[in-house]
């Protein structure tokens, strides 16, 4: 259901057309990253690490090379050196130097004739290791006398005598926090901790590289952005990045997690060894064992508050693991971590530390779950303390148009109290609850993002309009953009096609990420769209011999400004376009851009759930999201976006972590024993989308794929809290640990 802040006239958007990539998924037509096939490829398989920690001392693949089919195998060797900052930790990742950094680190690979050969030759790759001392908990890495993962790698933000495993520090707030405290009637502090989870997407990575003997290489793969993947490729290759062409195929999930190369640039170097095209797909436990994971984090959070729920202060110190190497998201954790509130006094310190652990990657909103997880938990804590109504607490103190963010800047209109007040009315905050039950609230926020983007927007003879677009769709974007492009050019959404196409055919796009496709692709689109229409509109005037000025763009027709640019039949865009060769030559527009109006979202979460108190079991009964999409284009998808947030952080809350044993070894390396929700573990989640318009935006849309993923890690908390009176401010709850709780 609908809850409208602001109603806009809109024939298109708002609507709810078919999927324009819809019936070649249901019928199997459409490509894959492991679909992409070319004659006489070659198949990769990589030779990974079975220790945590450890020195590679030698490697002899002779053994390997000496098998029928086997043409290529490479090592660090084969790669560029000279890389520095995080080109060479993405180089590093992708192919170990000199030691191995975590279970599962690639530290060879080899390219045969079948897939089958491949896996016999790899294991014929003998490696000597000198097995060295590792840390995989981020407090652990931190303390004194923990093994170092590499001396040198802190920047200069680091204060002195700290570890050498923190590699980052960061602190910023405003206000004056002890004054803050001392003006509270109660102040709590915290620890909590959550396990790092994987992104569960059902598509392993894959890529299909030919690399020729002119240096010049093409790269088909499953990618949430192709740019980024060719210009890693190109710098661990050592070459120009107009050297490679870099298509990508549909995407069976990211979440963020295929923002970056694991098996991409070895694919290329297996390629230019063997001069053949070389294929790799990942297995569901080189997935597991070696691709991004989010952070694993321990976080402290204060906060003081008056007896009528008025938080006067707020400070948070989280240390997140990322990782053998830096960028663990604490940044982007502490900038949510109280963006839901409007405090006058805050202050924030973070530490990025790192473990011999796979290097993360983003997963939706990076960072922004565990820090929601921490304050949203406390406040609900300090809320029941104080017998105080968690959403009442949450409007009072809500963030909203001007309050200075926790992290800097000043919000510009929000729809926090908005997607609140929802929330309140919600016919499922008042339900009644049975025994064992118990109903948990939190919001959350995620920043959204613009980046570099670029569209073309062509016309057909016959009206037709092409969008050709940069970022991959992997939550519905070519139905957005062809629905703005339809609303901007007064046309039918049936006539409009979105390609995505390949690295050479338009400038520069960031990824699928940060919530930002819709948004910037789709302002790209309704400017690329004004361009054109004032061609369209040009060639009209030129037909009536009137000047451009006095002619407009009305429902997909070019007519007349007035009575005074005198008397013409309005013109439609396919008579315009279909004797455009002849007054002319084709129409077409373009725009390119670093926008910089996102804005940021806001939701808010009620989940009701049972544990049962022998077993320890959570279900999870009822669940409801209310977020504000700014303006729903296609409504449908932003309820999946929603919805698919909601299951996520289910998944994280009670069942999905990465276990580590004492050997440093991952043990939960298939779906099996990584436990992520299927469709008996959900209920039906119901979704309240709140459109409260960006103002940087011409249609108002706010990215809305990450910020459902905030709230659910403290409502399910501060529902099990209610259902057992036992509080776990450790992630997941899985049941021997709520049984534990409720025995304690």
């Amino acid at each position: 259901m609908a809850f409208d802040e602001q109603k806009q006239d809109f024939k298109v958007l708002g609507t709810r057309p078919d999927r324009p990539d819809g019936l070649d998924k249901v019928t199997g037509k459409a490509r894959y990253g492991a679909d992409a096939y070319i004659p006489g490829m070659l198949h990769g398989v990589i030779v990974r690490s079975p220790h945590a920690h450890a020195r590679i001392v030698k490697i002899d693949a002779s053994k390997a090379l000496a098998m029928k089919g086997v043409k290529a195998v490479v090592t660090r060797a084969d790669f560029a050196e000279g890389q520095t900052g995080e080109d060479w930790n993405v180089m590093e990742n992708c192919m170990a130097g000199e030691k191995a950094l975590y279970d599962g680190h690639a530290v060879a690979a080899v390219a045969a004739t079948s897939a089958l050969i491949a896996r016999d030759a790899a294991k014929l790759v003998e490696v000597e290791y000198e097995v060295l001392p590792h840390v995989t908990e981020v407090n652990a890495a931190m303390a004194e006398g923990a093994p170092v993962i590499r001396e040198g790698a802190a920047d200069y933000s680091v204060p002195e005598g700290m570890h050498p495993n923190v590699v980052r520090y960061i602190e910023f707030g405003h206000g004056d926090v002890e004054k803050g405290f001392e003006a509270a009637d109660v102040v709590r502090e915290q620890t909590y901790a959550t396990e790092a989870t994987h992104q569960g997407y059902i598509e392993p990575h894959a890529c299909l590289a030919q690399m020729g003997a002119d240096g010049r290489g093409e790269m088909w793969v499953c990618t949430q952005g192709h740019w980024f993947i060719r210009r890693m490729s190109a710098v661990c290759l050592g070459i120009e990045v107009s050297k490679l062409r870099v298509t990508p195929s549909e995407i069976g999930g990211g979440f963020g997690g295929k923002t970056t190369v694991f098996i991409e640039p070895v694919a290329l170097a297996l390629s230019r060894k063997a001069n053949r095209p070389v294929k790799m797909v990942m297995t569901r436990s080189e997935v597991l064992r070696a691709t991004g994971p989010t952070a694993s984090a321990s976080m402290d959070v204060k906060i003081g508050m008056t007896k009528d729920g008025k938080m006067t202060a707020g400070k948070a110190v989280f240390r997140m693991q990322g990782g053998a190497f830096p960028l663990a998201p604490v940044d982007s954790a502490l900038a949510c971590a109280f963006a839901c509130y409007d405090i006058e006094n805050v202050q924030h310190e973070g530490y990025d530390v790192m473990s011999n652990r796979p290097k993360n990657a983003a997963y939706r909103a990076p960072g922004s779950p565990m820090a929601a997880f921490a304050v949203e938990s406390l406040v609900d804590e300090m809320c029941r303390e104080l017998s105080l109504d968690p959403i009442e607490v949450r409007l009072m103190n809500a963030a909203k148009e001007g309050t200075k963010s926790s992290s800097g800047p000043t919000y510009p209109r929000i729809g926090l109290v908005e997607t609140l007040e929802a929330a309140k009315a919600h016919d499922h905050y008042s339900a009644p609850l049975g025994p064992n039950q118990g109903r948990g609230v939190a919001s959350g926020y995620w920043m959204n993002w613009g980046g570099e983007t670029s569209v073309s927007l062509a016309l057909s003879e016959d009206g037709s309009v092409t969008v050709s677009v940069g970022t991959p769709d992997i939550g519905g974007s070519r139905a957005s953009i062809a629905m703005m492009a339809a609303e901007a050019m007064g046309i039918a959404y049936e006539d409009v096609r979105v390609n995505v196409v390949e690295t050479g055919a338009l400038g520069v796009n960031e990824p699928t990420h940060g919530s930002r496709a819709t948004f910037a692709s789709g302002l790209a689109t309704i400017k690329a769209a004004n361009e054109a229409i004032g061609k369209l509109c040009q060639r009209a005037a030129d037909a009536w011999g009137i000047d451009a000025e006095a002619v407009v763009w009305e429902d997909g027709h070019a007519k007349p400004s007035g009575p005074n640019a005198g008397e013409f039949p309005p013109m439609s865009i396919g008579e315009i376009c279909a004797e455009m060769g002849s007054t002319g030559g084709p129409i077409s527009g373009h725009f390119e851009a670093t926008p910089n109006g996102y804005g940021g979202s806001f939701g808010t979460h009620i989940v009701d759930v049972e544990v049962d108190p022998e077993t320890g079991r959570t279900t999870v009964l009822r669940y409801t999201v209310v977020q504000d999409a700014g303006k729903a284009i296609h409504p449908a998808y932003v309820e999946g976006q929603f919805q698919g947030g909601a299951a996520q952080g289910i998944g994280w809350a009670l069942n999905e972590e990465y276990i580590y044993g004492e050997d440093g070894r991952l043990q939960n390396t298939v779906f099996l024993d990584y436990r992520v929700p299927v469709a008996s573990d959900l209920p039906m989640i119901d979704t309240v989308i709140v459109e409260v318009p960006n103002p940087g935006h011409p249609y108002g849309v706010r990215g809305v794929g990450e910020t459902g993923i905030t709230p659910p890690l403290p409502a399910i908390a501060n529902a099990v809290a209610e259902a057992t009176g036992a509080r776990l401010r450790s992630l997941p709850m899985s049941p021997p640990r709520i049984l534990k709780a409720m025995k304690g």
